[in-house]
């Protein structure tokens, strides 16, 4: 098993802020982070983790494990989190990165086509 690597690494803690914030760590998020098929985390950490009152505080504790896990480990933890929430996996993938880019770049263009010294008066 590899020991989570230098990038992941990197694109888990500059991401750990934002998405302790953004994550809905329910119980069955959780869960299928932990059965047999997914198992990124052991079912010990999972019981530790639903005990958690608070979701941010659920999710930072779920980054503290997951800094600890190996590559593959990671690759479920994100492969899970595309099934349960999708649009919060481009923080954590180059894809990602990417929309986010394009996706601000199509924002910018948008605002400034339309703003309102552009708009010549009747």
């Amino acid at each position: 098993m590899r020991p989570l690597d230098e990038i992941r690494m990197s694109k888990l803690t500059s991401s750990w802020v934002k998405l302790s914030e953004l994550i809905d760590p329910d119980d069955s998020f959780i869960t299928e982070l932990a059965v047999p098929q997914a198992a990124c985390i052991t079912w010990s950490q999972r019981d530790h983790i639903v005990k958690i009152a608070q979701h941010y505080d659920r999710n930072v504790k779920l980054f503290a494990i997951l800094t600890r896990r190996s590559v593959a480990d990671f690759e479920t933890f994100v492969r899970v989190l595309s099934n349960h929430q999708g649009h919060l996996v481009c923080f954590l993938t180059d894809e990602g990165e990417r929309h986010f880019f394009l996706s601000g770049l199509a924002n910018f263009t948008y605002v400034e086509l339309y703003l309102p010294t552009r708009i010549t008066p009747c």
